[in-house]
This record gives structure tokens, C-alpha cells and sequence, in this order.
């Protein structure tokens, strides 16, 4: 059996479930954000603390991996749909993440803000090559364990190897703090990081044949639409309910 051919003999339950699990982790609702803005903040302290243990745990929590594995999915299936859905919660998941940082790093830590720019800050200032090569080797391990479920212990692993959350607490940071060259290396940093898991992804799914997956991708996004809708109405029911007794 050859090297391609063990990627397409993946079973297709395994495919079908992988394509649904993976819209499933990336609706942008408020679980999701709510566990993004938990594990930025935690990465910002982490960063101004300088302890890499603290932003071990905030990459972790993090749920960003998931809707740029979208994003490879889509690419990968020509499905519109979904690269739209995809850059959609990447895009907000940018501004959420770096909005915490900068609120988390003015008003908790104007000490540390005062104190300068420690290594911990400096190292996700400073792209180079090997952290593309690493975001690609990793996009590689993602995409491959999210088809393939009894791999999945090892995805924590790929979370803290592949550093998603850091640059953009460090964007805050460099806000916070007013510096420029600080903010223009995490931004580099951070999308080095993502071209390279999306590339890595959209190869490995297209060499699982994915792409014939796109009337179940479709149709699952479908769902989940409904799901927050459904979230939002009740949500909003309470709130009415809230009032009323208020009043």
C-alpha cells in the first residue's frame, strides 16, 4: 500500500463524523468565544508574568485551531460556504482575542506594563522559518487526527506546539503598551502560523478525498445555524422574562 493510499483508505464514517465534529467546534457561539477570551486573558497574564507554564495551560483552552481547520476544509471542498463561515470566526475571533488582551494587560497589569518587555513576550515577536515549517507540521498532525479519532489524545500536543494564542495576546500587549515593533512581529507571527496549518490541512484532506464530504458539510453548518438560533431565541426569552420582573 502506498503512502497516498493509506490516507484514502480511511473509513468514511470516520470522514463524515470528522467533517461534522469539526463545523460542530468551530459555530462561532458563545461557548466558543466565551473559552477564546478565557484562554487569552490567561495567555496575557501568562506573557506579562513571563511564565510559559501559564501560557501552556491558555493554549489549551483555546478553541481558535478549529474553525482554521475550517477554513482548510472549505478549501480543500471549493465549498464557499464554509470558507466564508470560517474567515467570518477568524476574523472575530481576532478582534475578541486581541480586544481582551489589550483590556487584560491596561488594567490588570500596568505594573508589568511599566516594568518592560520580558523573553517570554519577545520570543512570539520574532518569525522566522522554522515557525512556518512547525505550523505546517502541525496543521499536517490536526488534520490527520481530526479524521481519525483514535489519535485524538495527541491534538492538546499539537495545540501548545503550534502557538495560536500567544502572538495575539502579544498584539494586545504591544498595544497596551504603545509599541509598534512589538505588535507588527505578533501579527507576523501569528498569520505565519495559520497559512501554515491552513496549507498543511488543505493538503492532508485533499489527499483524504474530504472534499466529496460538502453536501454533509453543508448540511451541518445548516444545523448548527439553527442550534444558535434557537440559543438566541431562548436566550432572549430570559432576558424578556428578566425584565418583566424587574419592572
Amino acid at each position: 500500500m502506498s503512502f497516498i493510499s493509506r490516507f484514502q483508505a480511511i473509513d468514511e464514517k470516520e470522514k463524515t463524523h470528522a467533517v461534522r465534529q469539526l463545523i460542530e467546534d468551530s459555530t462561532p457561539d458563545f461557548d466558543y468565544f466565551f473559552m477564546l477570551i478565557l484562554s487569552v486573558l490567561m495567555a496575557t497574564f501568562g506573557l506579562l508574568a513571563g511564565s510559559e507554564s501559564i501560557v501552556i495551560g491558555a493554549m489549551l483552552l483555546a478553541p481558535l485551531l478549529a474553525p482554521i481547520m475550517g477554513l482548510s476544509l472549505g478549501t480543500s471542498m471549493s465549498l464557499h460556504s464554509l470558507i466564508g463561515r470560517s474567515l467570518s470566526t477568524i476574523g472575530y475571533s481576532i478582534m475578541f482575542a486581541v480586544g481582551a488582551a489589550v483590556v487584560g494587560a491596561f488594567l490588570f497589569a500596568v505594573g508589568d506594563l511599566n516594568g518592560g518587555i520580558n523573553e517570554v513576550i519577545l520570543s512570539r515577536t520574532e518569525p522566522s522559518l522554522l515557525f512556518f515549517i512547525v505550523a505546517v507540521i502541525s496543521g499536517f498532525a490536526v488534520a490527520y487526527t481530526t479524521v481519525r479519532p483514535n489519535l485524538s489524545s495527541t491534538l492538546p500536543g499539537v495545540a501548545i506546539a503550534v502557538a495560536l494564542i500567544p502572538p495575539l495576546a502579544v498584539i494586545g500587549i504591544g498595544i497596551a503598551m504603545l509599541n509598534p515593533a512589538i505588535v507588527a512581529g505578533s501579527v507576523v507571527m501569528f498569520f505565519i502560523n495559520v497559512a501554515g496549518i491552513v496549507f498543511a490541512g488543505m493538503v492532508t484532506f485533499s489527499l483524504m478525498d474530504v472534499h466529496d464530504k460538502s453536501l454533509i458539510a453543508e448540511t451541518a453548518i445548516k444545523k448548527e445555524q439553527k442550534r444558535v438560533e434557537k440559543e438566541s431565541e431562548k436566550i432572549k426569552k430570559i432576558d424578556e422574562e428578566i425584565a418583566q420582573e424587574q419592572a
